[in-house]
């Protein structure tokens, strides 16, 4: 059996990786994955129709270990087929970000729904393996998806399909993320596009960017200093060499204020605020 199935997740996996390949659009890629999926599944199941179990330990690796690896595979390509087909079209970058954080938070919840059998997956426990992946007469008592009751019950345990909706939905998770980076990127990188440029000296933005890093008000101070100067470089469209030196710089002022830039921004915005008020 383990031969058997190797191969045939091997060549699934090749098939699929060469479409990916040719195919670049998602839901054309999805489509056929899907396909190929689907045959594979079935060659999975004629293969165990005729093969004849040694032991409940052959029994359980079969739909604990390689059914959940196929089907993952189907589930997964599936939701991306339906996630594509789904996803707002057009410009509007917050409307397709809000639509990816909302795709996945419907991962979440189905973990939170399933936090039992998810825990029991995470932390790679087997005290329910005879329970969750052998064939035997349903236990009502049990968590069963209401997929148990449409399948083949010669092919199918109480588990093994939201086993593999586990899988796919972790694989799905990361998917969405990093669609959900590439339009938050392409967002930021629309505002560097625009010539946002840094006009005054390099050494007020090194004032900045060490106030805003010492005052923790980005990301609640979860972000080195080198990363928050890259991210001003970025930003601005500037390049700020030596940092560390430059500040070293401002230290050394012989002045009782250190600041300049911070100095002179502060008193001529509360001018402004001054002039407004009158």
């Amino acid at each position: 059996m383990k031969n058997f199935s190797s191969k045939l997740i091997s060549e699934l996996e090749e098939q699929v990786e060469n479409i990916k390949q040719v195919e670049k659009d998602p839901v054309k890629y999805s489509e056929q994955a899907i396909n190929c999926t689907i045959i594979a599944l079935e060659k999975l199941k004629s293969f165990f129709k005729n093969y004849q179990i040694t032991d409940k330990k052959e029994e359980i690796e079969f739909f604990k270990e390689i059914k959940p690896k196929i089907t993952s595979k189907l589930i997964y390509y599936n939701d991306i087929y339906t996630i594509e087909i789904n996803k707002p079209t057009g410009e509007d970058k917050k409307q397709i970000k809000n639509f990816y954080k909302k795709e996945i938070r419907k991962r979440y919840n189905f973990f939170s729904k399933n936090a039992e059998i998810y825990k029991y997956y995470r932390t790679n426990n087997n005290y329910l393996d005879k329970k969750y992946f052998t064939i035997r007469k349903y236990d009502i008592k049990l968590t069963l998806e209401s997929y148990y009751f449409q399948s083949d019950n010669n092919f199918s345990t109480s588990h093994d399909y939201l086993w593999a909706k586990i899988i796919a939905n972790e694989k799905i998770i990361s998917y969405l993320k990093e669609n959900l980076n590439k339009a938050l990127k392409n967002k930021t990188d629309n505002i560097v596009n625009q010539n946002i440029k840094w006009t005054a000296s390099k050494v007020a933005l090194v004032e900045l960017i060490y106030a805003l890093h010492n005052e923790r008000v980005i990301n609640n101070g979860d972000i080195s200093l080198n990363e928050l100067v890259k991210v001003a470089e970025t930003f601005f469209n500037t390049e700020i060499k030596q940092h560390n030196r430059i500040f070293l710089e401002i230290r050394n002022r012989k002045t009782i204020e250190k600041t300049n830039f911070l100095k002179t921004i502060q008193e001529n915005l509360n001018k402004k605020i001054i002039q407004l008020d009158k």
